[in-house]
């Protein structure tokens, strides 16, 4: 029998997820729309990859990464939960020890992690706007009736990219429409978007970060060719992209959980495990506190949002 690791990356957007063995050789994996229900889509993505996984496979660790870690660790009892940095790094550093630079853009956010020998020594994160992320990608490319898996072939065609407002998602649309209506041509929209993202990445998140080589580009958006391109021509240096850069959350945490293993053997049979969250204000003191209650198969295991420590 082979020992195996599962790791899954809960984002807002997809949840993703990977089985690797002890060398850190992918198995199987698979990233499934999360569609607002962490749970479900967790749920869901791991009933997939067991169907997959071959027989002489045992889990021996589980770890979760991403917005939804906590919750998502309660419902497969992970070994280990960890924020998605330090998940990006490890999955990084696996296969390019190397790296002193990682670039992250993905459904909804986006994040810049600086590290020198193998160490993270500086990063951040987009703020709350969605601006120059996937999910604005996805909207431009609804906007211009294109398909988004076509989005960066159509920049690369382009000769005179447009200027495109992107700080602000309202200003984008706006600019695009009137891009659009006084004749511009389509490619050329589309790669002013895509190099829009890049400057609005490098002048947001990454401003005040020395961005050094080797360099990764990861996350859904790392797909998108024109993205790439204009992040090599702007940096002018290399941009490595590997073809799982989107997948590299959860193999960090899969990683993880393979370090941190217990000894224990876990099941993947999830789909008639019975989880509930349950929501409720305390009025026990001038707090107010907001709590959320876990419920597995009808037992309380865990809950969040307690101030006093109390619950």
């Amino acid at each position: 029998m082979k020992d195996c690791y599962l790791g899954v990356d809960i984002g807002s957007i997809s949840t993703k997820g990977v089985i690797i063995d002890d060398e850190n050789n992918i198995i199987v994996s698979d990233y499934i729309w999360t569609e607002g229900s962490p749970t479900k889509a967790a749920t869901k993505l791991v009933s997939i990859l067991k169907d997959r996984l071959p027989e002489n496979c045992v889990i021996k660790g589980i770890g979760t990464t991403g917005s939804a870690r906590k919750l998502v660790g309660l419902l497969l009892d992970a070994n280990i939960v960890k924020n998605e940095i330090t998940a990006h790094a490890v999955g990084t550093l696996t296969f390019y020890p190397d790296v002193r630079t990682i670039l992250e853009i993905g459904g909804q956010d986006s994040k810049i992690i600086i590290l020198e020998n193998g160490i993270i020594t500086n990063y951040a994160m987009n703020t709350l706007c969605a601006a120059g992320t996937g999910a604005f990608l996805s909207s431009q490319a609804k906007r211009l009736g294109i398909e988004i898996n076509d989005f960066g072939t159509y920049a690369l065609k382009s000769k005179n990219p447009t200027k495109i407002a992107a700080r602000c998602t309202v200003f984008a649309e706006s600019d695009l429409v009137h891009k659009a209506q006084v004749g511009y041509l389509k490619e050329d929209i589309i790669a002013g978007l895509c190099k829009s993202v890049v400057l609005n990445y490098l002048n947001n998140v990454a401003k005040g970060k020395k961005i050094k080589t080797p360099i990764i580009f990861q996350g859904g958006v790392s797909k998108n060719k024109g993205v790439v391109k204009y992040f090599r021509e702007v940096l002018n240096e290399d941009v490595i992209v590997d073809e799982n850069g989107h997948l590299m959350g959860a193999i960090g945490i899969a990683v993880l959980a393979r370090k941190n293993k217990i000894g224990k053997t876990y099941s993947l049979n999830v789909k008639n495990i019975k989880f509930e969250t349950k929501a409720r204000e305390c009025l026990g003191c001038s707090n107010n506190c907001e709590l959320l209650k876990v419920y597995k198969n009808n037992e309380l295991i865990d809950s969040f949002g307690s101030k006093c420590g109390k619950f």
